[in-house]
């Protein structure tokens, strides 16, 4: 099963080529990267170009259009606090209190073969060609997501921003038993799954309002026979397809069709460096070995590649292990995933590396990036992107998008605000591990749906959030995991449950905003 796909962060990582230029880039980065995740799935990155103007592409209150990150909500001035030091990879400690379940970046365009200016976060090392950077992609068919003539008639009519990107589950089985699979995927026939006629009625719709790219994702979505059908009706209609998948399906005949198929990016989760202990977990022997074959494959067959790896108390010591593999193998992109511990995952909430260690793990991840010749960053972490304008500010640096890419440009968690997860069965959600079902397709348009869901417009507002993460000056560009805070509390307003900062202003007293900012 791909691992990660089903969620805002599982997605193929969308790495989004922006041509700046002296204009804004049309798509935020986080927006793009929140926006693919499932069970067991994995995460795919498509570049894509921002070559078209930017007036109308985010729209009024959106980080493409103006300073603010959404209707109201001005982006947040930098925080007064200091920044988290910067720690050697962490080590595991005790569990936490409260359990709870729950899981594309651009730069300014250099010519191929050019070396890379200084490193920044999310982006690439000083010395390294543009060759060993990228592998494959969207970047170069231009593709804009959610910047088509229906998304920004859309926009204007309704004041709502369509999807970029939607995580699909076109099917739940899977070859795999993963101990932290989102849907505890199994292998065999699931009752009531979509068809191919009411999946492509489904796209239909979709491109009213729409051209997103589309996870498609499981599951093993590569044990749909009829996912070459669905590929093409997605292009046909206007959207990007993409795939996350375990890799052990895919053969030389695979990998052809992927490129045949025209199939930009997949994304494979690797979670140990060694064919023992990515087995156990993967609960397959063979598995790694598999997987890395499927990669393999897929690579000298023109389709890009990202990794993702899900990080827990078994292997927070072998990040830095899996990141070299992934570069040994010629890898586009690195995603490390905190845990999200839902469906089979929630028996290893005992697994889940408590909060403190998450937050030192974000940490060493902002210093590691800035070498790393991977498109490297975390997913399934809002916290991160409070964290790069702590580390920035105490480094003495704005985050600007010169230095820091799309990473200055988005926030966390986009779930219901450009990301949305279908399931196999057609119900909507905000994301994979938001267990909550907010209607489905076989009853009513994806449409109408995404634009009068109670939930998902509160979602979209970020002044509705409560406790410190209402509070919070990095409110705009965090958010806090809305999923995690629903499984922990029963509401997805609340607190992020999984966060240690505390916002100057928060007093705990009251779930008012009193942001402060310097």
């Amino acid at each position: 099963m791909a691992d990660n796909v089903g969620n805002a962060d599982a997605r193929p990582d969308l790495e989004l080529e922006a041509e700046f230029g002296e204009s804004t880039p049309t798509i935020d980065e986080q927006e793009m990267a929140e926006a693919m995740a499932g069970c067991g799935q994995t995460a795919i990155g498509v570049p894509i170009s921002a070559a078209a103007s930017v007036e109308g592409a985010g729209g009024p209150g959106s980080p493409v259009a103006s300073s603010s990150l959404s209707s109201g909500t001005t982006r947040p001035a930098e925080a007064s606090s200091g920044a988290p030091a910067q720690p050697d990879f962490p080590a595991a400690s005790a569990g936490h209190p409260g359990g709870h379940r729950g899981m594309p970046a651009g730069h300014p365009q250099i010519p191929a073969g050019a070396e890379m200016p200084a490193g920044h976060p999310g982006g690439h090392p000083a010395g390294v060609t543009m060759e060993r950077q990228r592998h494959g992609g969207a970047r170069s068919t231009g593709f804009r997501p959610g910047g088509g003539e229906a998304a920004e008639a859309y926009l204007k009519r309704t004041g709502i921003k369509p999807p970029r990107i939607i995580a699909w589950e076109i099917t739940r089985s899977c070859n795999l038993s993963c101990a932290h699979c989102r849907a505890a995927a199994e292998f065999g026939h699931y009752e009531g799954e979509l068809s191919l006629d009411e999946i492509k009625t489904t796209i239909d719709d979709i491109v009213t309002i729409s051209n997103p790219i589309i996870i498609l994702t499981g599951g093993e979505p590569l044990m749909r026979p009829d996912i070459w059908e669905i590929v093409d009706y997605a292009h046909e209609k206007g959207a990007m397809p993409v795939i996350g998948t375990n890799a052990t399906l895919i053969t030389e005949e695979i990998a052809a069709k992927m490129a045949e198929h025209k199939i930009p990016r997949i994304s494979v989760s690797i979670d140990f460096p060694t064919a023992e202990e990515h087995d156990a977990f993967r609960g397959e022997p063979g598995a790694f070995d598999a997987s890395i074959a499927g990669i393999k494959m897929a690579k000298a067959h023109g389709v890009g590649v990202q990794i993702n790896m899900t990080v827990t108390t078994l292997n927070h010591t072998k990040v830095e292990a899996v990141h070299d593999l992934a570069e040994e193998l010629g890898i586009d992109a690195f995603h490390i995933f905190m845990l999200v511990p839902t469906g089979r995952g929630s028996d290893m909430l005992d697994k889940e590396l408590p909060p403190e260690e998450y937050e030192r793990v974000l940490t060493w991840a902002y210093h590691r990036q800035k070498t790393s010749p991977l498109h490297f960053k975390p997913t399934d972490s809002p916290h991160y992107y409070r964290i790069i304008r702590q580390l920035a500010k105490a480094e003495g640096k704005k985050v600007t998008r010169e230095e820091y890419g799309l990473d200055a440009m988005t926030r966390g968690c986009l779930g219901g605000i450009t990301f949305c997860f279908i399931s196999h069965v057609g119900d909507l959600q905000p994301c994979g591990y938001f267990d909550m079902q907010l209607g489905n397709v076989k009853e009513r348009p994806f449409s109408e749906i995404w634009t009068d869901s109670k939930v998902f417009n509160e979602l979209r507002d970020y002044s509705l959030l409560k406790g410190k993460c209402g509070a919070c000056e990095y409110k705009a560009v965090c958010g806090g995991c809305r999923a995690r805070a629903l499984e922990v509390t029963g509401d997805y307003l609340a607190s992020e449950p999984y966060c240690v900062y505390e916002p100057p202003g928060w007093t705990g007293e009251c779930d008012e905003a009193v942001a402060t900012t310097d």
